[in-house]
């Protein structure tokens, strides 16, 4: 008898768990489970801006799906369309070829994309910061601005290449702008040539507060931390227009800078506007067991699904946070296991343990089941935190390593020519024009069924 083929698309913190325990319910010879993702890591987001800032190595958070793994069946590639009726997945391998997997349970983690908005030049001249490979382009691009200013003698041009604005005054562009500044801060005894005063951060945000889900009081310490290391903080503003060599901000402000850097939210991936479902806000609408409505055998979670928030309830959904996500794997895998032995699904139903913001160095504000702390405290929960997230022992020392190297050797500023010449669009490392329309996976399925 064939066994049940369970398909996971993703494999960031909700489809890694989700396959990880599928493992663990299922028996050896019970289904077949395959993960489709483009990389053979699971990248740990949280810490992406310790490595722009090098604090961090890349492969310190990629965490090796192969060691998380043992049954697991890894497709190198992508899901670029879904035909629910026909059961299969759509998938483009990293080599550009096209293929079907066929499944009778699909598990939906695809995650999220880069949120951008129609501003002029802004998909030309921003950098990103939500793949391994754009925070390793960051932190090229940002020694690369220190190198060519402390050999220029044009004032003008030093002032510029020495200016860096962020956008996005959540989490990800908060920890973003403050790790970056130590980086330059940091750079300058070894950079003698430049001067300290033409170094300048900027952390732009439309909302009219940083990082509103800390709270009134952290975010202020926060505020705090970042001004004091000469981070200037501009809020209910954004990007007007975002030129090669200057970006004009809403308040009329034209500041000369070659390094803009766009963290102003995500978007759920655009796969799930393929299925012809009920979305909101791009994500797919879902039950608190995590089905898809009109879909047999389909579930979703993660950033691309709006899961109920049954905890904080009156109709609010899940918000998109690795703490959900992982929860949500787990809960989706014992729910495809309910399903496959007739057995009944539970509700999703998790409170958010708390937040932790690093801001490097010894500033930091956390918030662990709802009690405040800022500076080393919260530091140490931080740090703490992230390493019991950390899915491997591997994974955990490579982290510890790097800490503790980056404390006390400090940083060698070493550019590795990672796409040297070539700008660094938002588009072409999120791929986000891969997808199939409905017509196209149509289309595609009925070439299949007529092959066979």
């Amino acid at each position: 008898m064939e066994r049940p083929r369970i398909v996971v698309v993703g494999g960031g913190f909700a489809g890694l768990e989700c396959a990880r325990r599928l493992e663990q319910l299922l028996g050896p010879n019970e289904a077949e489970i395959s993960l489709v993702t483009p990389f053979g890591y699971s990248l740990y987001l949280p810490l992406l801006p310790q490595v722009a800032s090098g604090v961090l190595t890349p492969q310190s958070v990629a965490v090796s799906l192969r060691r998380v793994l043992r049954r697991t069946a890894v497709v190198p590639g992508g899901a670029i369309g879904i035909d629910p009726r026909a059961k299969v997945c759509i998938v483009r391998r990293t080599t550009d070829e096209i293929t079907d997997i066929a499944y009778d349970y699909l598990v939906l983690a695809p995650g999220s994309i880069t949120r951008s908005f129609d501003i002029p030049g802004l998909e030309e001249n921003a950098r990103g910061m939500k793949t391994l490979a754009e925070a390793a382009y960051l932190r090229d691009h940002v020694i690369a601005q220190l190198d060519l200013a402390a050999n220029s003698t044009d004032r003008a041009e030093q002032a510029a290449r020495l200016q860096f604005v962020v956008v996005g005054g959540g989490y990800a562009g908060t920890e973003t702008a403050a790790c970056l500044q130590r980086l330059t801060t940091g750079a300058l005894k070894r950079y003698p040539r430049l001067d300290p005063s033409l170094i300048k951060w900027h952390l732009v945000d439309i909302a009219d507060k940083l990082m509103p889900e800390l709270g009134d009081e952290l975010g202020r310490k926060a505020m705090t931390m970042l001004r004091r290391r000469g981070v200037e903080v501009s809020l209910g503003v954004s990007v007007a227009n975002a030129a090669p060599e200057s970006v004009t901000l809403t308040d009329g402000r034209e500041l000369p800078c070659r390094t803009l850097v766009w963290t102003a939210g995500v978007a759920a991936s655009p796969l799930m506007g393929t299925l012809g479902t009920e979305t909101v806000k791009g994500r797919l609408v879902v039950t608190p067991s995590m089905e898809v409505p009109g879909l047999d055998g389909v579930f979703a979670l993660g950033d691309a699904a709006a899961v109920p928030d049954l905890a904080r309830g009156d109709g609010q959904i899940c918000a998109p946070t690795a703490q959900h996500s992982q929860r949500q794997g787990k809960a989706v895998a014992g729910n495809v296991v309910a399903a496959l032995r007739g057995q009944e699904k539970r509700p999703y139903v998790h409170k958010d343990l708390g937040l932790v913001v690093d801001l490097g160095g010894t500033d930091a504000v956390s918030r662990p089941l709802g009690i405040d702390l800022a500076g080393l405290p919260a530091q140490a929960v931080a740090r703490g935190y992230h390493l019991m997230a950390l899915r491997t022992n591997v994974a955990k020392v490579r982290v510890m390593t790097n800490w503790l190297l980056n404390a006390t050797a400090g940083d060698d500023f070493v550019r590795i020519g990672f796409l040297a010449r070539r700008p660094a669009r938002l588009r072409d490392f999120e791929y986000t024009d891969a997808y199939l329309t409905p017509d196209r996976i149509r289309e595609h399925t009925a070439a299949l069924a007529a092959r066979a």
